[in-house]
C-alpha cells in the first residue's frame, strides 16, 4: 500500500477517525512473498509470513487483532497462522526459523482479520452509515472481492465463498447501488499480467466486460493487486484486444471516503488510468483529471539486483 496501492492508504487514513478505527503500523515487518513464494518454498513462506506475525504480537498495544487490507497479505497471515495450528511439526520449524532473530510465535495469538471484514462485521454498517453525509446516490457500483480474501475461509468470516454480500452491502449503506454480477470473486490474473500477458488480458476483458454488462458506473475493490490490473492493465487489454472498455476501478475505502465528505483529492482519486471522473459526476464529485502524460516505467538502476535465473 505504499508505492501502487498508496490511494488505498490515504484513503483509509482519511476515514480512520469517522469510523473510530485505531491503527498501528507493524515495524520492520518484511513482504509477506506474495501469491508466487508458497509454491516455490513452502517452509521458507511459512517463516517469513511468522515473523509478521511474531512482531505484531509483540508490538500490539492491548489488542490481538491484525488487520491488512491487502489481499496476498491477509491469505498468507490467515494461512500460516492456521496452518501452524494445524500441523506441530510446521510449527517447530517456523518457531527455529524465527528464533535466529530473537522471536517466536504462538498460532493463534494474533486474530487475522482482512480490513473489508473488520469494518463490515467490527464497525458494521449502521455505524458507517451514520457517518454518510454525501450518500452516493445514482452511482451502480460491481462490487469485486477477487479470490483470495473469502475463500479458503479459515475462521468463517464471509456468508458465501462464491457470492459474498459484506462489500454490496457496505456500498449500499454508502447510498450506492451495487449491481448483481457473477463474477466477484473471479481472479484477475495475479501476476500472470507481468508473466503470461495473454492469459491476464483475458481475464481482465471478462470482468471489465461483465461488469459494464451489469450496468455498473465502475468497479470497487479491496485488492491492491485487483485494482492494478483491472485499472493499469485495462489499457493494454483494449490495445490487445482492440476494444475500448473505460471502466474506472476504485477501493471501497475511497467510496466510503466521497460518502463521509472528504474531497476526492485526499483520497487518492486522479491517480487511477482510467478515468473516474464521469462516473463519480454522477454524485457531484468533483474528481481531478487523470494525468494524460503516459506513465512510463521508472528505469532499473544499475546496481539493481538482476532477475533469477529459471533452471
Amino acid at each position: 500500500m505504499q508505492r501502487n496501492a498508496r490511494p488505498y492508504l490515504d484513503s483509509l487514513l482519511a476515514i480512520r477517525e469517522d469510523i473510530d478505527l485505531e491503527l498501528q503500523e507493524i515495524e520492520d515487518w518484511n513482504c509477506c512473498g506474495a501469491t508466487e513464494y508458497m509454491s516455490v518454498h513452502r517452509v521458507a513462506a511459512h517463516a517469513l509470513v511468522g515473523r509478521n506475525l511474531a512482531l505484531a504480537r509483540d508490538q500490539a498495544r492491548d489488542t490481538d487483532l491484525l488487520t491488512a487490507g491487502c489481499s496476498a497479505c491477509y491469505l498468507n497471515l490467515a494461512k500460516t497462522d492456521a496452518q501452524m495450528r494445524e500441523d506441530a511439526g510446521l510449527k517447530d520449524t517456523v518457531n527455529q526459523a524465527l528464533a535466529a532473530g530473537g522471536l517466536e510465535y504462538e498460532p493463534g495469538a494474533m486474530k487475522v482479520r482482512h480490513l473489508l471484514d473488520l469494518v463490515c462485521h467490527d464497525i458494521g454498517y449502521d455505524a458507517v452509515k451514520a457517518r454518510v453525509v454525501k450518500p452516493l446516490h445514482g452511482l451502480k457500483v460491481a462490487a469485486y472481492y477477487g479470490c483470495q480474501v473469502v475463500r479458503p475461509d479459515y475462521d468463517s468470516r464471509w456468508d458465501s465463498h462464491e457470492h459474498p454480500t459484506a462489500m454490496d452491502k457496505l456500498l449500499a449503506a454508502l447510498g450506492a447501488e451495487p449491481v448483481e454480477w457473477s463474477l466477484k470473486t473471479q481472479c484477475c490474473g495475479g501476476h500472470m499480467s507481468v508473466i503470461g500477458p495473454d492469459v491476464a488480458f483475458g481475464l481482465i476483458r471478462r470482468l471489465i466486460h461483465g461488469a459494464q454488462e451489469a450496468g455498473a458506473d465502475l468497479v470497487v475493490t479491496l485488492c491492491p493487486m485487483c485494482q492494478l490490473n483491472l485499472d493499469a492493465y485495462q489499457v493494454e487489454m483494449n490495445k490487445h484486444f482492440h476494444t475500448d472498455y473505460q471502466v474506472p476501478v476504485l477501493y471501497f475505502t475511497q467510496l466510503m471516503g466521497l460518502a463521509f465528505g472528504k474531497k476526492p483529492k485526499d483520497l487518492g482519486i486522479g491517480k487511477e488510468f482510467v478515468d473516474a471522473a464521469p462516473a463519480l459526476a454522477k454524485i457531484q464529485a468533483e474528481a481531478p483529471k487523470v494525468a494524460e502524460a503516459k506513465r512510463k516505467r521508472r528505469p532499473k538502476p544499475g546496481d539493481a539486483l538482476p532477475m533469477p535465473g529459471m533452471e
